[in-house]
């Protein structure tokens, strides 16, 4: 019996190893499947089609950046904080505003004008209700109520529309 035992033991040991190296030799070929699957293969074509999109890019940008400088972003120094009525009871509103402008030149006249911004915005974002700003469609409105403001004043001083869009990069209603 003893014979029997010490045999079935050994047994036992060969049997894990076998199986140990079947599931690295599993795991290993898998693993270079995966790889060859992942990283070889036809990068040309991927090339030609690139190429081709920027070439047509290249020939299509300089008709439309003629007249379109480079989207930049002037961030207001504070954000907006102001009270609106609403039919419940008044509410604590906060926007912080970034300016979508184009070109470095009008870059330097809205940060030039500032206050001049500032203020008119601050007198747009008075005339909001908070039942109005409450929906997407009242801060969409107060938005575009802000970028036509904005554009006429500076339109009134500087004689162009320096501020493409308003945007609000934050929003919160109390």
């Amino acid at each position: 019996m003893a014979e029997e035992e010490l045999q079935i033991e050994e047994g036992g040991k060969k049997g894990n190893m076998m199986l140990i190296i079947i599931i690295a030799v599993v795991v290993i070929v898998g693993g270079a499947a995966a790889y060859f699957f992942l990283f070889a293969g036809g990068d040309e074509p991927a090339a030609e089609q690139l190429e081709q999109t920027e070439e047509a890019a290249a020939a299509e940008a300089p008709a439309a950046n003629a007249d379109v400088g480079t989207a930049l972003y002037v961030a207001m120094p504070r954000p907006f904080v102001f009270n609106v009525p609403g039919s419940g009871r008044d509410r604590l509103v906060q926007i912080k505003v970034q300016l979508l402008v184009r070109g470095s030149d009008n870059e330097e006249l809205a940060k030039t004008h500032i206050p001049l911004i500032e203020g008119t915005l601050l007198q747009v974002f008075s005339t909001a209700n908070a039942d109005d700003l409450v929906t997407e469609a009242g801060k969409i409105e107060l938005r575009e109520q802000s970028v036509s403001e904005v554009q006429r004043v500076l339109q009134d001083i500087v004689g162009s529309e320096v501020v493409e869009r308003v945007l609000f990069t934050g929003f919160v209603m109390q």
